[in-house]
């Protein structure tokens, strides 16, 4: 397995579960961020799919170095066929969305589409990475009719109440936390994080999306490319989750340093105790068999073929040595 560039050993391992690094926005200057993201100690990066356009540019980005909510007419072939090329690959991102971006689009055939991906998740054995704005509740009653997935479904930027969170870790669900949770109010924040078995949290920057809304020196930020913002405009809902417009400064995959600061916090567990467990989650979730992540001496042992993940190993040109990417489609 190629490692990352050498770490202070000060510095806490980390894996972002959730981020867009081949987003138009960032595309350029990825190498740059990655690099700078890896020597603060980011060893893995789950970078997820948006939709039928960007799948190969994703596998493309796996070997050589705009949430759309459109397919074509054979999209489910399209995708059976994508993994079947690419075994390797994992669902996601897919989801619901009640936003406002949202709202354009049929929420029964958001339902409909949600599910046919869900199936397919689970026929093939493999984690989904999920998005969900403002529909939790239809959210938990598609799973229950879906589920249980063993191999795991990632609910990326969660959001939900702490109520929610029981019946969804019984149907196999991890709960990402992003920039986006410095947006709910602490009270709340604290009680849904509190609610949350240790072993199922992960964390995530959604880069280069929910930039952290916080006071902190070490906060990064990316400055917008004019010449792709419009064909890299934010997925995100502004009036849900406080998300990165095309006219604001991005989102940089360092911050995690940033959300697992805050989320730390809330919990009343020290930073290096949330990097450990959360990277040993994310390293079980993103584990299977023909996976290019593999369980290190202290990672806790699974079940050969009881997790399913994407991944495809990628190495930029720019980087040496190489560090891992692992790709969501």
């Amino acid at each position: 397995m190629a490692q990352a560039p050498a770490r202070a050993a000060s510095v806490v391992r980390l894996f972002d579960a959730h981020c867009h690094l081949q987003d138009p926005r960032v595309l350029a200057v990825a190498p740059s961020l990655i690099r700078a993201a890896t020597a603060a100690g980011v060893a893995r990066f789950a970078v997820n799919g948006t939709s039928e356009k960007d799948w190969h540019l994703v596998k493309q980005m796996a070997e050589e170095y705009p949430w759309v909510p459109e397919r074509s007419p054979d999209w489910m072939d399209s995708l059976r066929r994508f993994f079947a090329e690419t075994p390797e690959a994992a669902v996601g991102e897919i989801g619901l969305d009640k936003g406002s971006h949202g709202k354009t689009i049929d929420f029964g055939e958001q339902v409909e589409v949600f599910q046919q991906q869900l199936e397919l998740a689970k026929e093939l054995n493999k984690p989904v990475s999920v998005h969900c704005v403002r529909a939790f509740g239809d959210l938990l009653e598609i799973l229950k009719r879906t589920g249980p997935f063993p191999a795991g479904v990632l609910l990326h930027s969660y959001l939900g109440s702490a109520e929610m969170v029981s019946s969804l870790e019984n149907l196999g669900c991890y709960f990402s936390l992003s920039g986006f949770l410095t947006g709910m109010k602490s009270t709340k924040a604290k009680k849904m994080l509190k609610s949350m078995p240790l072993d199922r949290i992960l964390l995530e920057t959604d880069a280069p999306d929910a930039l952290p809304k916080l006071d902190d020196i070490s906060l990064l930020a990316v400055p917008v490319d004019r010449s792709s913002a419009d064909n890299g405009e934010s997925k995100k809902d502004s009036n849900s989750q406080a998300s990165t417009t095309s006219n604001e400064s991005l989102n940089h995959p360092s911050n995690i340093h940033i959300v697992m600061k805050y989320v730390a916090s809330l919990l009343e567990i020290s930073e290096i105790e949330l990097a450990e467990v959360t990277y040993k989650n994310a390293t079980k979730l993103f584990s299977y068999h023909g996976s290019k992540v593999h369980n290190e001496v202290e990672a806790v042992c699974i079940e050969e073929d009881s997790i399913l993940a994407l991944i495809m190993k990628y190495q930029y040109r720019e980087l040496q040595p190489s560090i891992e990417l692992h790709f969501l489609c």
